[in-house]
Order: structure tokens, then C-alpha cells, then sequence
């Protein structure tokens, strides 16, 4: 079975779209900047199957520290990488928490030392022009901006 990933995406618009999106904590990320930004996600557990997006508002209160805003969420898609399948639901908000304080993991760092070492699964996060973020997004990530952008101009013919 595909593993599952739930997701947020809060987006804003300013002379542009900008989305919020966070840096992914721990000694590999550590001093990478492409590639290592994310959508605040994480695993669909087995209780959380039929509600993905009460997975996705746990997962990012997690990693971010604060509640998900209250917002008109809108299931964007499912979308595949990196040996998983990510749902994103996203929603336009000015979320602003002031401060990220994120969970953490534990890692044996360094290798093979034998010393356990806790990490914040997110240790920076904020809102980027769709062009910066697809620069600091993840490969597999990248297409949700696509999908973003496709679901913005459709509302925008509709109304």
C-alpha cells in the first residue's frame, strides 16, 4: 500500500500568489536552502483514513506550532512523489503565527556515534512568490504550484 501524506497549503495574494511553505529540519538540511522546503505534511495514519484533512490541520499544527487558520480549504489533489502520494488541501489566509516551534524527531548524529540528538521537524517557515518556492520546494512538491495556479485561474473564470 502507497503511503499517504496529508497536507496544507495556505497561499496569499499580493502582486502575486505567495505560499507558505517550511524548511525542513535536521543535520541533512541543515545548510540546504533548494529543494529542501516543503508544505507542511505529514503521514495519514490508519486512524485518520476517511479524514485526511483533520490528518493535514494535526500535521501542520505540528510542525508549525500553531492551529492551521480557519479557512474555505479546498481539496486540491493527490499527487505522487518521492515513494508516496500527497493530498493537499489548500486555502487562501494571511496566517501569520509569529514564531515556529515544531515538533522534533530523534537521529542517531552523528552516524554511527552511537548518540541520539533531537531535531525540529521544521526549523523555518514563510510565505514565497510561487517562483521562489518552486526553486526551494522539493522536485516532487513542485507540481502542487501548478495545480494551485490551474485551480486559481479556473475560480477566476467562474467569477
Amino acid at each position: 500500500m502507497t503511503v499517504r501524506s496529508a497536507a496544507l497549503l495556505l497561499y496569499r495574494r499580493r502582486a502575486g500568489v505567495e505560499v507558505w511553505i517550511a524548511h525542513m529540519g535536521g543535520p541533512f538540511w541543515a545548510r540546504k536552502d533548494e529543494a529542501a522546503w516543503s508544505f507542511p505534511k505529514g503521514i495519514v495514519e490508519s486512524d485518520d483514513l476517511g479524514d485526511e484533512f483533520a490528518a493535514a490541520r494535526r500535521e501542520f499544527e505540528e510542525e508549525i506550532g500553531t492551529a492551521a487558520p480557519d479557512a474555505d480549504y479546498v481539496p486540491l489533489g493527490d499527487f505522487r512523489g518521492s515513494g508516496k502520494t500527497i493530498v493537499v488541501f489548500a486555502a487562501e489566509s494571511e496566517f501569520d503565527p509569529g514564531s515556529i516551534h515544531s515538533n522534533t524527531f530523534e537521529l542517531e548524529w552523528p552516524p554511527r556515534s552511537g548518540r541520539k540528538q533531537a531535531f525540529p521537524e521544521v526549523d523555518d517557515a514563510g510565505w514565497f512568490t510561487i517562483d521562489d518556492a518552486r526553486v526551494k520546494l522539493t522536485k516532487a512538491q513542485r507540481p502542487i504550484l501548478d495545480a494551485l495556479l490551474a485551480r486559481l485561474e479556473q475560480d477566476a473564470e467562474i467569477h
